[in-house]
C-alpha cells in the first residue's frame, strides 16, 4: 500500500492544521536572521512557507513539493511577492544561481526515497555557511494522535505493523537523525519541540482518518465500513477523552539544523 496524497483540503484537516503550529515554533527555533533567500523542500500546503514569511522576513522564498494538489492549494492560501511555489521534488530540487541562506524541510524528510541523498542535494544548494534544517514527528515516541491510531491498527490487524509510521521511519529519532547531519554540516543541534493537539470531540479527531491523504488515512481508506468501524471503536475506548468529551494530545517532533562548512552566517 503507498501513501496517497490526493487533496490539499483533507490533509489540512489532517495534519496541516498542526503543521501550522509546529512551522511556527519550528522557524523559531531555527532562528535565523532577515533578508535571507529561503528554499522550503517539500511545502506541501505551505505551513512552513508561511511561518517564514510571517516570522523571518525573507528575501525569497522558493517552495517546492512534487504533489500538485497540495502545491496548489499552498499557492491560493498564500499570495506573497517573495514567493514563488514549484512542483517539484528531492533529485529535482529548484536551483539559486548564488544559492540559499537557509533550506529547510518540515515533516517531510522520512518521506524521502533517501534521506541521504535529499540532505546531499540540499547542502549542495546552500551557500557557503548556509544552514540547512529539518523537523519531524516522533512517530516512535509522543506523536500521540498517530501512536494511538496505529497501535489499534495493530491490535486489529497486526499484518499492518510494517506500515507504522514509527516502524518505517526510524531516520525519525535524535540519534539517526543527528548523525545524518553531522556527515555533512557543522555546529549541529537536535532538540524536540512539541505542541498541543487538542480535538472538540472524537469526530474531530477520526473524521480527519477518512480523507485518504496520508500515510494512516490511506490505510483506513482500504478497510470496509465494519472493518473501519471495529478500529474507531478500538481507538476511542483508548484515547484519554475528557468527560466534555474533548481530547488532549501532545505532538513531539525531533528539529535539526546544521551549517555548511564555508563562511560564518
Amino acid at each position: 500500500m503507498g501513501d496517497r496524497w490526493l487533496a490539499g483540503s483533507a490533509y489540512e484537516r489532517f495534519m496541516g492544521r498542526w503543521s501550522r503550529a509546529l512551522a511556527v515554533q519550528f522557524t523559531s527555533w531555527v532562528n535565523l536572521p532577515a533578508g535571507l533567500h529561503w528554499l522550503d523542500v517539500g511545502c506541501g500546503t505551505g505551513a512552513l512557507t508561511r511561518a517564514i514569511v510571517e516570522a523571518m522576513k525573507p528575501a525569497s522564498v522558493v517552495a517546492c513539493d512534487p504533489a500538485a494538489p497540495l502545491v496548489d492549494s499552498a499557492r491560493q492560501q498564500l499570495q506573497d511577492v517573495r514567493v514563488s511555489f514549484r512542483v517539484a521534488g528531492a533529485g529535482n530540487l529548484p536551483r539559486r544561481e548564488d544559492g540559499y541562506g537557509s533550506i529547510s524541510s518540515l515533516l517531510v524528510l522520512n518521506f524521502l526515497p533517501s534521506p541521504e541523498a535529499a540532505l546531499r542535494e540540499m547542502v549542495s544548494l546552500a551557500t557557503a555557511g548556509g544552514t540547512v534544517s529539518a523537523c519531524v514527528w516522533d512517530y516512535r515516541g509522543r506523536m500521540e494522535m498517530l501512536r494511538y491510531f496505529w497501535d489499534a491498527v495493530t491490535r486489529t490487524d497486526p499484518a499492518a505493523a510494517p506500515l507504522d509510521e514509527g516502524n518505517r521511519f526510524r531516520i525519525c529519532e535524535p540519534g539517526p537523525l543527528k548523525r545524518l547531519w553531522e556527515e555533512r554540516l557543522v555546529e549541529v543541534k537536535c532538540e524536540a519541540l512539541e505542541i498541543r493537539t487538542n480535538f472538540a470531540s472524537f469526530d474531530d479527531y477520526w473524521e480527519p482518518f477518512l480523507g485518504g491523504t496520508g500515510p494512516a488515512p490511506s490505510y483506513v481508506a482500504t478497510l470496509n465500513a465494519p472493518r473501519r468501524a471495529d478500529l474507531a471503536r478500538n481507538i476511542r475506548e483508548t484515547l484519554p477523552v475528557s468527560s466534555d468529551g474533548t481530547i488532549e494530545l501532545v505532538a513531539r517532533a525531533w528539529a535539526v539544523r546544521g551549517r555548511v562548512d564555508g563562511r560564518p552566517n
